[in-house]
């Protein structure tokens, strides 16, 4: 089996090479363009202060873009955290234009996210946590690039040197033995 070539960091060169990138990720997920400038400069900082924690298994923007995303859900966190408190503003609506302020203990839930309700159990999301843990590293990279973190399949191509038919066979695999693994250790409970 060929070995994946070992990526490495750029620090100095993030601003120029990712900037524009990680805030048009950030700034649709946030609405406001300060707070997307100012999550993206937190990234740079958490990234500077990890780098040791960069294994080269994923590129540098695939890397910088995990630590964005944490950065984002740390920020609704702890703008909900005061329980009842915090007003939040809700896209409730499937046309997107109605928007209201709500307090959080009075949201209404979404009616048809029964199967989102489903994975947020704590036992099911530990199981298949260690089913994809189980997988063998491509498939477990591709099917978390592709499944979890929704990277485009060009993108993944180009970033692993795969097909895009090589992609979507491994992802066949990878959804095959999760599928497996969830009937035997979860379903079969």
């Amino acid at each position: 089996m060929q070995q994946t070539p070992k990526h490495i960091l750029q620090p100095l060169s993030w601003v120029e090479l990712h900037a524009d990138y990680l805030f048009n990720y950030a700034f649709p997920r946030l609405n406001d363009e300060e707070l997307a400038k100012d999550v993206v400069q937190e990234t740079f900082f958490a990234g500077l202060k990890g780098v040791e924690n960069f294994k080269g298994e994923a590129s540098e923007r695939t890397w910088l873009v995990s630590i964005l995303k944490r950065k984002i859900i740390d920020h609704y966190r702890k703008m909900n955290s005061a329980k009842g408190k915090a007003e939040v503003k809700v896209n409730f609506y499937e046309d997107g234009d109605k928007k209201g302020n709500w307090l959080e203990e009075r949201v209404p839930h979404a009616w048809d996210n029964l199967a989102e309700r489903d994975i947020e159990n704590d036992e099911l999301k530990k199981v298949l946590e260690a089913c994809i843990e189980n997988l063998p590293d491509k498939q477990k990279m591709v099917f978390l690039m592709k499944q979890v973190q929704h990277y485009e399949t060009d993108e993944i191509c180009k970033e692993l040197d795969i097909t895009p038919s090589n992609l979507w066979v491994i992802i066949h695999r990878a959804r095959h033995q999760l599928r497996k693994c969830l009937e035997d250790n979860w379903f079969a409970k």
